[in-house]
């Protein structure tokens, strides 16, 4: 199968060894990535376009990837939908209201085959929980406590996720996953939210565009990357800078229409072993918990003396998400399988997100309702 992509960064090569991992024969015969065309004279089996225009002119393609910069998802989807090409489309699908609404009118009016990049609810763990919640044994969902304490937080102040022009805020770059898989695992969605956002650590006075390597504190300071050998030349600014974006800690409270509500809350400081990321879903007869970092899961009955653990060893790429989301995509540009993660779950859990926000920036209460 011959896929196309539109903006070959780290991720998106990331996907594409995931792709190759599950079928070796899948290749990229395409590439639009203006950065890329230097490569052009070294690899004459793929064909270098400047812009995805060109592209989509020229190529007969079984599959597109698109994995460019965020603020460019919604623009680059809008060209590939008309074709009926599969597409795989990362996350978030949009950062603004105004993108997401043009988004879903073309979903709804040209129905074509998207998978969007939402590995977790393909995850063992988030299966296994979903399972065991649809058979009634813990009773009905009555209340959801989710947690995303991220230990390698440091990415989102350092490099070019810190323009939050270009990723639309840290609950559009984390909680899109999370939020994800509790609409997938619950199978409804919420009808309102609080959220409230803090910036209490990553903030300061150093001078705008001021990098680790250039930084007088580079020896002393906690967050500095200039003597990292994987991450000096990609996380390169300083933390502590007028010009660092993002909240570092922020809290989403969502209502149901049942009546129950769930509760989500992520960090970007918690370090090493303070990392933690997964769910516990209580209903009346019992408890069930998961956490990705130690690939555990619990159910506790609430009224028997009994506690079921299972210990998966999880797979790379979001313990092991990837590899089940690339062969998901696979399947369909083979019409073997529709998409298990669908552009109109990627377009709820964007505008999830796009309303904790509004929410914590208004200090009210939204509704999400479309």
């Amino acid at each position: 199968m011959n896929i196309g992509v539109i903006g070959l960064g780290l991720r998106a090569s990331h996907v594409f060894n995931a792709i190759q991992k599950v079928d070796s024969s899948c290749k990229i015969t395409a590439i639009a990535d203006q950065g890329k065309m230097r490569e052009s004279s070294h690899n004459t089996d793929i064909a270098f376009y400047a812009n995805a225009d060109e592209l989509l002119q020229k190529e007969k393609l079984d599959g597109i990837l698109i994995g460019t910069r965020c603020n460019l998802h919604t623009e680059l989807a809008l060209k590939v939908l008309p074709t009926g090409i599969p597409l795989y489309l990362e996350k978030p699908v949009s950062t603004n209201m105004k993108e997401l609404a043009l988004l879903k009118a073309a979903d709804e009016q040209y129905q074509s085959p998207v998978i969007v990049s939402f590995p977790l609810r393909f995850t063992s763990l988030v299966q296994l929980a979903k399972e065991i919640i649809d058979s009634g044994r813990i009773g009905t969902v009555e209340h959801v406590q989710m947690v995303n304490n991220v230990p390698y937080g440091g990415v989102y102040y350092h490099s070019w996720y810190r323009d939050e022009s270009i990723t639309g805020g840290l609950f559009l770059q984390k909680a899109t996953h999370d939020f994800d898989y509790l609409n997938a695992v619950l199978g409804m969605h919420p009808i309102e939210v609080s959220a409230m956002t803090s910036k209490q650590i990553f903030k300061g006075n150093k001078p705008a565009g001021l990098t680790c390597k250039a930084c007088d504190e580079k020896q002393t300071c906690e967050e500095s990357t200039a003597f990292d050998p994987v991450n000096a030349d990609l996380w390169t600014h300083c933390s502590f800078g007028v010009d660092t974006g993002n909240e570092d800690s922020g809290s989403a409270l969502f209502r149901y229409e049942t009546g129950m509500h769930a509760v989500y809350s992520q960090n970007f400081f918690a370090r090493r072993g303070a990392g933690k990321r997964g769910a516990r879903f209580l209903g009346y007869k019992g408890t069930l918990e998961f956490d990705f970092v130690t690939g555990k899961l619990q159910v506790f009955m609430h009224h028997t003396p009994r506690v079921e653990t299972y210990q998966y060893e999880l797979g790379e790429g979001h313990f092991g998400g990837d590899e089940e989301l690339a062969r998901n995509f696979i399947d369909m540009m083979q019409n073997k399988a529709t998409s298990k993660a669908s552009l109109k779950e990627g377009i709820f859990s964007a505008l999830m997100c796009l309303k904790a926000k509004e929410s914590a920036e208004t200090k009210k209460f939204c509704d999400i309702g479309w």
